[in-house]
Parts: structure tokens; C-alpha cells; sequence
């Protein structure tokens, strides 16, 4: 069996744009025509450029190679261009093309991906959402506490046990930075209604975006650790884990970091550092499903846990499932609310949510089939990336 032929997908995401503006979806055609989907996370280039840059590394690395080589074909990616380096695009293009080779792998086995990386360990997964606004919300619900509880109430009915909120606001392309005494206000304000409203039928699990220093987080990990969060995410920017350690030395909170780092060697220096006691690759970006196995295995030696991170599309979405179902050390899987909306709408069978989990597909493959008529029907057309950091300093 050889890979012969490649197909790609920008897809834009209707309003409400839950998980991005749009996705950059691959599938992969075998001699035997077996076929297989992938998906890019958040490359800092156009996505038809993405997509172009997909068909390229294919047509250099992928093309006429067995897709069961992983191994082989994730060195000479990695390698491309004298690089040997967690360069993110090079890294999310390979990701999306590895994760079709996995698809496909699964469907000539006949068994789902987690059969194939140690078997099934979880019977079902527990997962998450962002509170995320409603059209038509009067206030913005990242800035009104009140607001924010309210619907906490309603996820909590709906049966999630664990929510996640952002009210430091926007990121910047200078940060981190010192938190202003506002900031550090509502911040509090917010965990402090959120722990009245879901009391302890729900953890809370603190968003930020590396907003701060090290010295600012520690300074608003104070607050919040009378609210008991599971975790605070990305305290500080990605770039100095020995600085996200001095954060995670300060507080009895967990810190949880990891959707913008690459590959084994950008999580052991984080590892090394005892950055994070969570880690939150996002499938699309890390380097596929096997780098993704190699680097929970590294975790499960640090005892540290494993909380996927999704906010794209759901055929990465759909590779979190598979490695959170064959990884003993996961913790908690990322979903866009109840994994329905527009993602489901992308997929032949939607992925099956209940009650505030996630249950693993038995299909062969990702367990996913990607609804081709939806997706042409929704091209990007468009200029914005998929996420983008405020141009100037925050005050």
C-alpha cells in the first residue's frame, strides 16, 4: 500500500466561529484507495498557503511511501530544509499528514487508532467546554461575571463537570505583562461567582493565554487559590518553561500549559523544568498521534496528566479521543461544548458525547468520516487567520 494522491480543505466556520475561523483539513488517498483525514492547527500563514504547503511536503516526503513508515516519513519532515527544530508550521503540516497515515493505518487493520498504540484504557472520557457567548448576549460573557455563572448553570444541567473561562483579556503580541489592579479584580470576581454557582459539582479550570510574567501570575494565583481551580493555563508565553516553573513553584494550583510547543523536545524542557502537571498538546501542532503517545509516555514517568487541547476542527478533535483512550495518565479532553454545532456537521457520524463525556468510537481509523459536501460548501474566503494576538501593548 502507498500514499498516491492528496486532497485538501480550508474550511470556514459559520458565525459563531466556535473553535476558529476556519479549519485546514487533508485527506490522503492510497494505490488501494484507502483514504485517510488530518487536520493543521493554527499555522501563522494564509490557509490557502497552508494548504499548499501541505501538498508540497507531500509531494517531497509522502508521496509513494507506505503510510505505516511513520517513523521514517516524521524524520525527513522534521529534517526538511536543514531544520532538525520544532519549527510550528513545518511541525502542523506534518501533523495533519501524519494523522491521515494513522487514519488509514487503522482502516487497512480494521481497528480504531488506540488498538494500534496500546489498546483501550478508558471506557469514556471525560470532557470540557470554554463558557462561551450567545448571540444576542447583552454584556460579553468573558467580562461579565454574572453572565458567566448563569450559564455555568446551564452547562452544568447539560452534564459537564469541568468549565473553562478567560476574563484576563486580550493577549498581546508583547506580552506578558503586569495584570492591572482591574484586571486582577474581575479575575477574582469571576472565580469567585463560578465556585457559588457550580459549587463542587464542577471544577473551574483558569484560561489565560500568556499574558503574564512570572512575577504577574504568581500575583493572581494568589487570588484564585481560595477557589480551588483544577488548573491555570499558560500562565506566561511558551517560549521559557524555567520561567512557567517559577509560577508553578508559587502556587498550589496546578499549571497546565502546552497547545503553542511542538514535538518531544519542546514538552521536555517543560518536563525538565517541572513547568506543568498538565499537559495540553493539541494533535494538530504537536507532530501527530505517535509524537503525541511518545511525549505522554515522557509525562506518565514525571507522573504529570494529559487534557488535549482543541480549539479547531474536529478531525483533530477526533485524534485527541484516540490517544486520551489509550493513554493511562489522561486527565480531561477539550471539546466545543457538547462536540455538536458545526463540528458535527463536518462529520458523516458525529462524535458521540454524554453527560459530560466523550464515548471512543470502535470504528477503524479516527472513527471519523469527514463530510466533504459540507466542507466545500463552506470555503474560507476570507483574510484573518485562524487566531490572532493584539498588535500593540495591553494597559
Amino acid at each position: 500500500m502507498k500514499l498516491k494522491d492528496i486532497r485538501t480543505f480550508v474550511v470556514g466556520n459559520p458565525p459563531p466561529h466556535y473553535g476558529g475561523r476556519y479549519f485546514v483539513l487533508v485527506k490522503l488517498i492510497t494505490d488501494d484507495n484507502v483514504e485517510g483525514v488530518g487536520e493543521a492547527y493554527c499555522l501563522p500563514f494564509a490557509p490557502k498557503l497552508v494548504a499548499q504547503m501541505l501538498e508540497d511536503v507531500f509531494a517531497r516526503y509522502l508521496a509513494n511511501e507506505s503510510p505505516h513508515n511513520i517513523e521514517k516519513i516524521w524524520r525527513r519532515v522534521y529534517s526538511a530544509g536543514f531544520t532538525q527544530h520544532p519549527d510550528l508550521a513545518l511541525i502542523g503540516v506534518l501533523s495533519a499528514l501524519e494523522m491521515a497515515c494513522w487514519d488509514i493505518i487503522g482502516k487497512a487493520a480494521n481497528q480504531p487508532v488506540y488498538n494500534l498504540l496500546g489498546g483501550r484504557v478508558h471506557e469514556r472520557l471525560r470532557s470540557y467546554t470554554y463558557i462561551y457567548a450567545r448571540p444576542g448576549d447583552a454584556t460579553d460573557v468573558y467580562q461579565d461575571p454574572e453572565l458567566a455563572a448563569s450559564r455555568a448553570a446551564e452547562y452544568l444541567k447539560q452534564g459537564f463537570t469541568a468549565l473553562k473561562f478567560d476574563p484576563v483579556g486580550p493577549y498581546s503580541a508583547f506580552d506578558g505583562r503586569q495584570l492591572s489592579l482591574a484586571a486582577l479584580e474581575l479575575s477574582e470576581r469571576f472565580a469567585r461567582m463560578l465556585r457559588e454557582a457550580v459549587g463542587n459539582k464542577a471544577d473551574l479550570l483558569f484560561g489565560t493565554h500568556g499574558q503574564m510574567t512570572a512575577a504577574g501570575a504568581i500575583r493572581l494565583a494568589r487570588r484564585l487559590e481560595p477557589y480551588d481551580p483544577l488548573w491555570f493555563e499558560e500562565p506566561v508565553p511558551p517560549d521559557a518553561p524555567e520561567e512557567m516553573a517559577k509560577v508553578a513553584r508559587a502556587t498550589r494550583i496546578p499549571i497546565a500549559a502546552g497547545e503553542r510547543l511542538a514535538t518531544k523536545y519542546d514538552f521536555g524542557r517543560v518536563l525538565a523544568a517541572g513547568a506543568a502537571a498538565i499537559l495540553q498538546m493539541n494533535l494538530g501542532r504537536v507532530g501527530g498521534i505517535l509524537e503525541a503517545k511518545k511525549i505522554a509516555g515522557m509525562a506518565e514517568v514525571h507522573h504529570v496528566q494529559l487534557a488535549p487541547h482543541l480549539y479547531c476542527g474536529p478531525v483533530v478533535g477526533a485524534a485527541n479521543i484516540q490517544l486520551a483512550t489509550c493513554s493511562p495518565n489522561f486527565l480531561i479532553l477539550e471539546g466545543i461544548e457538547r462536540w455538536d454545532g458545526f463540528h458535527a456537521k463536518l462529520l458523516r457520524k458525529p462524535i458521540r458525547w454524554s453527560e459530560g463525556f466523550v464515548i471512543p468510537p470502535t470504528e477503524p481509523g479516527l472513527g471519523v468520516e469527514l463530510n466533504e459536501a459540507v466542507a466545500q460548501q463552506h470555503p474560507y474566503l476570507d483574510s484573518p487567520l485562524h487566531l490572532d494576538m493584539a498588535g500593540h501593548p495591553v494597559i
